[in-house]
């Protein structure tokens, strides 16, 4: 509950009057003002009030919607608590104070939330709804918003094409599920709350990561195949990428061409960024580019099979090893607009080798006469 000026200035004169009231009482304590938190023991509980005794100087009421505590602090409460309570009004109709665990507990449970961000301490949050976008999630009895961007690879909706009601229906699996997560933003003005799964993870990750290093050879299940890759995890719970570039030498147009969820493989560890590991499936294996010049010389005369029309061109198998590049230019004699004019997929042809570079896995082809 927020207070206006308007509402404090409207209590000017009551709250005059109830300072009068408890100075003639002989109270040489200081008076509340509109606004601050007051510490009372709690006297009485009804269905719809508590009154708290504040410290021998007045009465204070808590009544209606005020009761409800953000923080969850006083769900359980009982008589003879000691509790905290916003000042509302100094003096009521029944010459009580007016008072709300409301904003009190609001105040605690945001200041509850800017510690945790500034600590960084890992917390237990559950998901209470998601979109398109994310999930919601419950930080005490404050909502907030996990990003997808935010969650980890086990978490992440891995749907192709990124199709946003598959991701909706892959998110709203979480549902009612805890997740462990980091505060990452918080505003309370804007009653903006951010975490991260994904940064609670991360931490995990790092102090695992200690006994790996690059070079290091790993055995491990791959656990997801994406368009871009394979994850496989390894260790303690670590999980690495292979990048679709570093599943084979040759070229491949999905990972699903050789990976799949399930496989037990060996991978080589090339990179560590902070968390994020990556791994490597063909640097376990000769590069087979290293000995193609004792296979194939600029000028021969060689067969291959069309594996895929682009527009620019079609790459070519020559073996299961070395693919080679059909520019559009080198396709026909005559000019054409598009590659699949002249050359189908999966059919084989006789081309020329006009080019050959092993150090950048280049083999240029042609077609003309």
């Amino acid at each position: 509950m927020t207070l206006t000026k308007k509402a404090k200035t409207d209590q000017v004169q009551k709250s005059d009057a109830a300072m009068e009231h408890l100075l003639l009482q002989g109270e040489a304590k200081p008076i509340p003002k509109i606004g601050e938190l007051i510490e009372g023991m709690i006297i009485n509980i009804s269905k719809n009030e508590i009154q708290l005794d504040i410290d021998g100087l007045t009465t204070g009421v808590v009544r209606g919607k005020e009761i409800y505590d953000e923080s969850g602090e006083y769900s359980n409460i009982k008589t003879g608590d000691k509790v905290t309570a916003t000042v509302v009004e100094l003096e009521n109709e029944q010459g009580q104070m007016e008072l709300s665990f409301r904003y009190a507990g609001h105040q605690k449970a945001w200041q509850r939330l800017e510690d945790l961000e500034k600590s960084g301490e890992i917390v237990e949050a559950k998901v209470i709804d998601a979109n398109k976008g994310g999930l919601m999630l419950k930080v005490g009895n404050v909502i907030g918003f996990m990003p997808v961007s935010q969650l980890t690879t086990e978490h992440y909706p891995r749907v192709e094409g990124g199709d946003k009601s598959r991701i909706l229906q892959a998110l709203k699996k979480f549902v009612n599920k805890n997740f462990r997560v980091k505060v990452i933003d918080v505003h309370e003005t804007e009653e903006k709350l951010i975490v991260s799964e994904k940064s609670a993870w991360e931490e995990k990750q790092s102090k695992a990561l200690s006994n790996f290093k690059v070079g290091d050879i790993i055995e491990g299940e791959v656990t997801g195949v994406v368009d871009f890759g394979a994850f496989v995890e390894f260790g303690d719970n670590l999980e690495g990428l292979v990048h679709i570039s570093e599943l084979a030498w040759q070229r491949i147009d999905s990972p699903r061409q050789i990976i799949k969820v399930g496989d037990k493989i060996k991978a080589v560890i090339i990179a560590i960024e902070d968390s994020k590991i990556s791994l490597s499936l063909k640097q376990l294996v000769n590069d087979p580019w290293k000995e193609v010049g004792k296979k194939y010389k600029v000028g021969q005369r060689i067969k291959g099979k069309v594996l895929k029309i682009n527009p620019f061109g079609a790459f070519v198998e020559l073996d299961k090893d070395i693919h080679g590049l059909l520019h559009i230019s080198e396709i026909a004699n005559k000019q054409i607009n598009e590659p699949a004019e002249a050359v189908k997929e999966g059919q084989e042809y006789e081309f020329t080798i006009i080019s050959l570079e092993p150090q950048d896995h280049r083999l240029g082809l042609s077609l003309k006469k």
